[in-house]
């Protein structure tokens, strides 16, 4: 999952971004309001932690032109502000929940689960391609009847794969999607991670899923 983190603060939006890179995620970070919606536009996140106090364009702002534009992706609104009529204008604006300042990193962990989890549950609950299951709600993955234990980083790298079955995906491609912005797409550490994965779910059986393309990237098909 890429998570977007719209945070003027350079501090708290370090101490987000580290706590939710440790949990697996790809965090892109934004420190001003124009830039955030610039990034958000490109559609490539999975949910936006947005504050709403933000140079250029205030956060507020931000939320409402995303939901002009038709971007649907979840917000989690961060401010100072804790009255009754602030979280009501937010949730109005079109966001999806909100933390009031300072917050417990637990808690804000337990509210990105949870809107991912909605969202997750809202496109497909369970993935399939032969007989690999994936479960984003319940983060499983089955080959057949084996249970298959992943990392956070091989669970996102193969939920990518297996919502984007049978699309040639660059190694460009899989970087912005599964790290970050300022990943670099040059090093080996992508096929790293592909191998990790091939041992887990191809190795030793018939039929594999994971397949090279040769000078471009990689692909998950059956064949």
């Amino acid at each position: 999952m890429r998570l977007l983190v719209v945070e003027d603060e350079r501090k708290v939006a370090g101490f987000i971004k580290k706590g939710l890179e440790e949990e697996g995620y790809a965090v892109d970070v934004a420190s001003d309001g124009r830039m955030g919606l610039r990034m958000a536009l490109d559609r490539i996140h999975d949910l936006i932690l947005l504050d709403i106090h933000l140079p250029e364009m205030d956060g507020l702002s931000v939320l409402q032109e995303l939901r002009k534009e038709r971007v649907s992706i979840p917000v989690l609104l961060l401010t100072v502000r804790a009255t009754i009529e602030d979280k009501v204008l937010g949730l109005d604006a079109g966001a999806d929940d909100y933390l009031t300042k300072p917050f417990a990193f637990q808690e804000l962990l337990a509210r990105v689960r949870a809107l991912l989890r909605r969202q997750s549950e809202s496109k497909q609950n369970v993935l399939q391609v032969a007989d690999l299951i994936l479960d984003p709600s319940r983060r499983s993955v089955y080959r057949g009847s084996e249970k298959i234990d992943l990392t956070s980083r091989e669970f996102a790298l193969l939920d990518y794969f297996m919502r984007n079955t049978g699309r040639v995906l660059t190694r460009t491609m899989i970087a912005e999607h599964v790290w970050d912005y300022d990943f670099d797409s040059m090093t080996n550490v992508i096929d790293v991670y592909v191998n990790y994965l091939r041992k887990k779910i191809d190795s030793n059986r018939e039929t594999k899923l994971i397949h090279t393309v040769r000078g471009v990237g990689y692909t998950m098909k059956v064949e």
